[in-house]
C-alpha cells in the first residue's frame, strides 16, 4: 500500500483522476444518445437518476471485486481474461458503440445510461 505522504501516491492519484476524465466524454456520449427522445423535463430526471445510478452501481461492483481479489490465483485468471479481451479488441468489429438506441421512456433511458 503506497503511504499518502509520498509523491508515488499522489501520481497514482492524478493517474487515476486523468484516465476517469477521458472515458467520461464516452459515457456522456452515451447518456447523451440514451435521453435525446425523452421530453425536457423527463430527460434532465432520466440524466441524473441515470448519473446517480451509475455510480452507486460502480461503487457496490468495486466492493465486489476488491473482496474478489482476495482469492487466491483470481488474478491470474483475471490477467488471462485481460489478455483475451486485448486481444479481441485488436480484431475488427462490425459494429461500434454508435448505435446507441434512444429511450422513449425515462425508465428505459435510466436503465440504458446505468447498463452502459
Amino acid at each position: 500500500m503506497l503511504d499518502i505522504s509520498t509523491a508515488a501516491f499522489w501520481i497514482a492519484v492524478l493517474q487515476i483522476i486523468a484516465i476517469d476524465i477521458m472515458l467520461g466524454g464516452d459515457n456522456a456520449v452515451v447518456i447523451a444518445l440514451a435521453c435525446r427522445k425523452l421530453p425536457d423535463a423527463q430527460r434532465k430526471k432520466g440524466i441524473f437518476w441515470g448519473v446517480a445510478g451509475a455510480i452507486i452501481l460502480r461503487i457496490v461492483l468495486i466492493f465486489f471485486a476488491l473482496q474478489l481479489l482476495a482469492v487466491p490465483w483470481l488474478k491470474i485468471v483475471g490477467a488471462l481474461l485481460l489478455f483475451w479481451i486485448g486481444i479481441k479488441l485488436l480484431q475488427p468489429e462490425d459494429e461500434g458503440h454508435g448505435n446507441v438506441a434512444a429511450a422513449t421512456t425515462l425508465a428505459g433511458a435510466i436503465k440504458t445510461i446505468i447498463v452502459a
